[in-house]
């Protein structure tokens, strides 16, 4: 998600039982007011599918809140502070110095060295068009070229083996 979805989640958005989170808003702050806006595409409207961990983590954190109105803003900050307490605790672990925004390139990057396909990461970071996604994350994809170059030989080694193998009045048949 990006810092304006995650910021507009209530918890009607998550969807705890399936391990789902409803993204269909977006939040932002103007004039010291919050505002919730749809999102800036229809793609951006998605669902996405998250691990149990998270449900878990979603549900102690929800537990403790007292009699929270499950249609409020389950984050009920501004962007700003959100930065501010990441670079605290990033400060206390002594690690790289990224902004929030970084968090949701490493998500993409570790689906890319997991192997997830492209129209996948597409979809869960609800980019308008794969190009997008393409275009930002195509240089994290590793070359694949000796791949291809290998399966070409096995296709004419296997083609040769199958002529080899042909009763004697089928060779040729192909040729």
């Amino acid at each position: 998600m990006t810092k304006a979805e995650m910021l507009a989640l209530s918890m009607e958005d998550i969807d705890l039982e399936n391990c789902q989170i409803h993204i269909t808003k977006t939040y932002y702050r103007m004039n010291r007011t919050d505002i919730i806006t749809e999102p800036k595409t229809d793609d951006s409207v998605r669902t996405i599918e998250i691990p149990v961990f998270l449900v878990n983590e979603i549900k102690d954190y929800w537990n403790r809140l007292y009699q929270y109105p499950k249609n409020e803003r389950l984050f009920p900050v501004v962007a700003e502070a959100v930065q501010h307490t990441m670079k605290r605790h990033i400060d206390k672990a002594g690690v790289k110095k990224i902004d929030v925004h970084s968090l949701r390139h490493s998500h993409c990057a570790y689906l890319i060295k997991q192997g997830v396909q492209p129209l996948i990461i597409k979809e869960r970071l609800g980019h308008k068009d794969i190009k997008i996604t393409l275009n930002t994350y195509g240089h994290l994809y590793p070359s694949e070229q000796k791949k291809v170059a290998s399966l070409l030989d096995k296709l004419i080694a296997d083609d040769s083996d199958d002529k080899e193998n042909a009763p004697a009045g089928n060779k040729g048949i192909s040729e």
